[in-house]
């Protein structure tokens, strides 16, 4: 029996807990094949990003339409898309992929880092969410991506809809900064899927929009619908957040393998 194919077109994290690293382990968990395509290089930690490497276009091609060609892909996830240049690359290469696209626009890492060039934003509103399935930016990047700053839940509706005016068919605006339970807000601008989970007191919680993306990801790439999906997902990364644990000095990573251990989703 073949898996379901998931490519993850992201960052690598030297650290494990973010970018490719998260999200090949995200896709074991929910018992999918993972296949990466590296964009950037990093020197991460649980203190923050110390350098980081762009790879040329022709290498993101290359990795893309090695796997794509040849394997097949049932979904694609995309992350850390750090210039104009490969927000544009990958967009086109989506764009010709006959497979559910979940992009998670990344723009500022869990410690602050700027993760995306001041350049590449109007690439990303232009380019990259026309072709999104699903997009899924947290509240940081909705106001980075459309200037909508969300105060409370009741602002969760207004900026779900600047974001889906750029084109993505789906949009779910994660309202994780909010205080009290953790709210995000799924909607096609006809329908809404309102998701809340409780909110687990644990700092450690560095990979939580890699392993969500790539949980989307996942469960599209079985078949399921979107809001199908995108509930299976926030079930797996509750449970990861509630496992998260401590690694180095700073901040550790959500638990990807929490429902081996549990009997969770997934396993």
């Amino acid at each position: 029996m073949s898996l379901p194919r998931v490519l993850t077109v992201a960052g690598s994290d030297s650290g494990g807990g973010a970018g490719i690293q998260a999200d090949l382990k995200t896709m074991l968990a929910l018992d999918v094949h993972g296949m990466s395509v590296i964009t950037t290089v990093t020197a991460q930690n649980s203190l923050g990003v110390q350098s980081a490497w762009e790879l040329p276009v022709e290498a993101v091609r290359a990795q893309y339409r090695s796997v794509v060609d040849d394997i097949g892909v049932q979904a694609v996830k995309t992350g850390m898309l750090a210039s104009v240049e490969l927000v544009e690359a990958v967009a086109e290469l989506i764009g010709g992929t006959d497979a559910p696209a979940v992009v998670d626009p990344v723009g500022v890492s869990k410690h602050g880092d700027s993760l995306l060039a001041a350049s590449a934003l109007d690439s990303v509103r232009t380019k990259l969410l026309p072709v999104a399935t699903v997009a899924t930016p947290n509240l940081d990047e909705v106001a980075q991506l459309t200037g909508v700053h969300v105060e409370s839940e009741e602002g969760l509706r207004g900026a779900a809809a600047a974001v889906l005016a750029y084109g993505p068919r789906w949009v779910l605006i994660k309202g994780g900064h909010l205080p009290g339970d953790a709210v995000d807000l799924l909607t096609d601008g006809s329908e809404e899927h309102w998701l809340r989970a409780p909110r687990h007191d644990n700092r450690h919680t560095h990979g939580t929009g890699c392993t969500l993306a790539s949980a989307i990801a996942s469960q599209l790439a079985k078949g399921q619908t979107v809001p199908e999906a995108v509930a299976a997902a926030k079930e797996y990364v509750t449970g990861a957040i509630a496992a998260g644990f401590a690694l180095g000095d700073g901040i550790g990573p959500v638990d990807h393998g929490w429902a081996f251990r549990t009997g969770g989703p997934g396993v």
